[in-house]
């Protein structure tokens, strides 16, 4: 875990920062980094390092609306560097540096981060749905159950399903209008 918090002299205001939108999403960035890069990176270095410029571009001044999407975007790249890094200097990587699938070249980090920030926010909208809702809403618009298949699963009946995605529908589009205004524009 970061030290960060134990350093000397953190601005209390940037040590809350860190404390409250980073610091959260460790466990999560390091089991994603281990999953894509060989064991040869250092993840503990990469984690502090994401750390470490994400404090200094948020010191800066830097308006960082999505944290998570910014860390985990600092941490492949840095990830990447290291590898290439490797590559050139003609080290042995267990993991073709080509075949590894972290790259998406079409966006640039805002695009990602956007993207990151529009997902957390639909994954959270999902997560504030009662228990029965969410079921029906998961298997049928990321699994994609049919209502049949769904009703079968779930022992209810099909109107039931419809009835549970209108709901979940209903909800979810209440969710985000209600963030929207709460974030106003930016």
């Amino acid at each position: 875990m970061s030290n960060f918090s134990q350093q000397p002299n953190p601005s209390p205001d940037l040590n809350r920062w860190f404390l409250e939108h980073l610091r959260p999403h460790e466990p999560m960035l390091r089991a994603w980094l281990h999953s894509r890069f060989p064991r040869g990176v250092d993840l503990d270095d990469l984690v502090q390092e994401s750390y470490a410029r994400l404090l200094r571009a948020r010191a800066a001044g830097a308006a960082l609306h999505s944290p998570k999407a910014f860390l985990f975007a600092t941490a492949r790249n840095l990830a990447l560097d290291v590898l290439r890094h490797r590559q050139i200097a003609g080290e042995d990587l267990l993991v073709p540096i080509d075949s590894l699938d972290v790259l998406d070249e079409a966006d640039g980090i805002p695009e990602v981060a956007d993207r990151n920030e529009k997902l957390e926010l639909l994954t959270i909208a999902i997560q504030s749905l009662p228990d029965r809702c969410r079921q029906v809403l998961t298997l049928r618009k990321i699994y994609g159950l049919s209502q049949k298949e769904i009703a079968a699963r779930l022992g209810i009946s099909e109107h039931t399903v419809s009835a549970q995605l209108t709901i979940g529908v209903r909800k979810c589009t209440e969710y985000f209008a209600r963030y929207r205004r709460e974030e106003g524009p930016r």
